[in-house]
């Protein structure tokens, strides 16, 4: 539960999509893709147990939240878990992708090292330390770096040994799609967080922002997704739309005035529609 698996895409995705679009330029090391998901995978873990750990310290987690509860949230109504237990096991994780980023190290020098570092800090810092992430609103923007042009970019240069400027693109799209999942948990939980000084983007500027931010996600890697066609790539600048009908289902879902929309239902179509789509821009890439 407290790994949070429907946010797991968001790590899966940047890994998947690096490693394809170095398909056809190096032969595929997959052992070396293997580690990096497993150390993306590790940080993400260990982010979201710190985060489930830090927020009910913090205020942020009470009976009151309407999301999926919390493992430390349960532990400590029920006397069983103390906060420190749950933050030591997120610090376990981050020990695991220290480990398994042995390998990458050794393939990919000091970058990878630095990369690496960068990420297990930010992972704690998202929810700990004096400033965190979380709390000050600059959360989205991290996972649009972090798990968009950072994690699409280190897998293709753990494996092409080099960057080319078509990723970035690409790491676009992916980052935009992992903070789907961030900005809908943000706008179902800002009553709490307002109560909690959890200053995300849908506590600052309201509802309505928060709606036209996930809306903005959702439909801009598809408009992205129309400039593959400068690089003479015409099946991967078509093959993502499979999932337009899915996004545009999300977007009537969010809008929807008619009822109270169903925000764990949504996150759990965010987290499908960043797999659908990443997957079929992996597809496009392999048979392009």
């Amino acid at each position: 539960m407290a790994a949070r698996p429907k946010t797991l895409t968001a790590a899966v995705i940047p890994i998947a999509v690096g490693t394809c679009f170095a398909h056809g330029v190096v032969k595929i090391h997959w052992g070396i893709a293997a580690f990096a998901l497993l150390v993306l995978l590790c940080i993400q873990i260990g982010m979201n147990i710190t985060n489930d750990a830090l927020d009910i310290k913090k205020g942020a987690d009470t009976r009151e939240r309407v999301g999926p509860v919390r493992i430390t949230q349960r532990g400590l109504l029920n006397g069983h878990l103390s906060h420190q237990q749950v933050l030591g096991i997120g610090f376990f994780f981050f020990f695991l992708a220290l480990l398994f980023g042995m390998p990458l190290i050794a393939e990919g020098g000091i970058p990878v090292l630095v990369v690496l570092l960068v990420g297990i800090s930010f992972g704690y810092l998202y929810t700990g330390g004096p400033f965190p992430l979380a709390y000050t609103g600059l959360a989205d923007l991290f996972v649009l770096i972090f798990y968009g042009w950072i994690g699409v970019a280190i897998s293709y240069y753990l494996q092409a040994g080099k960057i080319d400027a078509i990723i970035f693109l690409a790491g676009t799209q992916v980052g935009l799609l992992a903070t789907i999942m961030l900005a809908i948990n943000n706008l179902r939980d800002r009553t709490q967080d307002a109560k909690a000084s959890k200053k995300t983007l849908a506590v600052r500027f309201g509802d309505n922002f928060a709606r036209i931010e996930i809306t903005f996600l959702i439909l801009t890697p598809f408009m992205l997704n129309l400039l593959w066609l400068l690089y003479a790539k015409t099946l991967l600048a078509i093959l993502p739309f499979i999932a337009f009908p899915m996004a545009l289902k999300l977007v009537i879902g969010l809008w929807n005035k008619n009822s109270l929309p169903n925000y764990n239902q949504l996150f759990g179509f965010g987290s499908l529609l960043t797999f659908s789509f990443g997957f079929l821009l992996c597809l496009g890439v392999i048979l392009s």
